[in-house]
């Protein structure tokens, strides 16, 4: 069944579940997938192989996520990535030396 239940910033989408997931929202026209955390411009992706970053969503509640390399299936909640991710707490950041 294609896309049933996917949606993208609570917007429903149909995708078919055989694409990566950046592949299935550029066909259906969604031209931004996230902001950078310094200057706040849009990006999209620019590989589709997991090289350059651009293409991080949030994935049914996991951020950080490349959509070039998640395979679409039905129920997917995906969400546009705004600035820096969050950080769980303890797990050390770059700027205290981890």
């Amino acid at each position: 069944m294609p896309g049933r239940g996917t949606s993208l910033n609570c917007l429903p989408l149909q995708v078919p579940p055989v694409q990566s997931l950046a592949a299935a929202l550029l066909v259906a026209g969604i031209q931004r997938f996230r902001a950078t955390p310094v200057s706040g411009e849009p990006r999209a992706p620019l590989c589709m192989m997991g090289a350059c970053f651009d293409c991080l969503v949030e994935v049914d509640g996991v951020g950080s996520r490349q959509a070039c390399l998640v395979a679409v299936r039905p129920g997917m909640v995906v969400r546009s990535q705004e600035g820096l991710r969050a950080l769980p707490a303890g797990e050390p950041s770059a700027a205290h030396g981890g």
